[in-house]
């Protein structure tokens, strides 16, 4: 018998593991921290009051930029669909039809998968990251697998 991670569904939708984690953990972290700086700080004797508010709101704020930037990050996903890929990245989301996908692979040190395209670009895939080890190898298989699937049934339409 498979294991599960083999029988699932070949349209799930790809994300990080570890990094994921890591960003929700420390977007949490940011609030709290900068939230308690903000909050506890002491300020000089004979400090202007409005400029010690300011300064307070500044702080809690730098700690909820943070966590929306690694909030961000940790939302970075991969949805296949009969007819592409839509890849959403930190800063971009690019969709991509699977006639345009001739590789799909970890290319020199590249921290996450990449997507050799019929145009000679190359697309990141972020939520396939190299830091999952086993995980990521099975997930980048499964996505050359979908490539490949897609070229022999004429790259789009119902899968089947």
């Amino acid at each position: 018998m498979s294991p599960p991670s083999e029988r699932r569904d070949p349209y799930a939708t790809f994300r990080p593991v570890r990094g994921a984690w890591v960003a929700r953990l420390s977007a949490v972290a940011s609030v709290v921290v900068f939230g308690m700086v903000a909050i506890f700080s002491p300020m000089p004797l004979g400090s202007d009051p409005a400029l010690m508010v300011l300064n307070r709101v500044a702080v809690a704020l730098i700690g909820v930029v943070m966590a929306a930037f690694l909030w961000r990050y940790a939302r970075i996903r991969a949805v296949p669909g009969p007819r592409g890929l839509r890849v959403v990245n930190l800063f971009s989301t690019t969709e991509v039809e699977w006639a345009q996908v001739l590789r799909v692979g970890f290319s020199g040190g590249a921290s996450w998968a990449v997507l050799e395209l019929t145009d000679t670009d190359e697309l990141a895939v972020m939520a396939i990251q190299r830091a999952d080890g086993e995980h990521a190898r099975r997930e980048a298989s499964r996505l050359a697998a979908l490539v490949e699937h897609h070229h022999r049934t004429g790259g789009g339409g119902d899968a089947g």
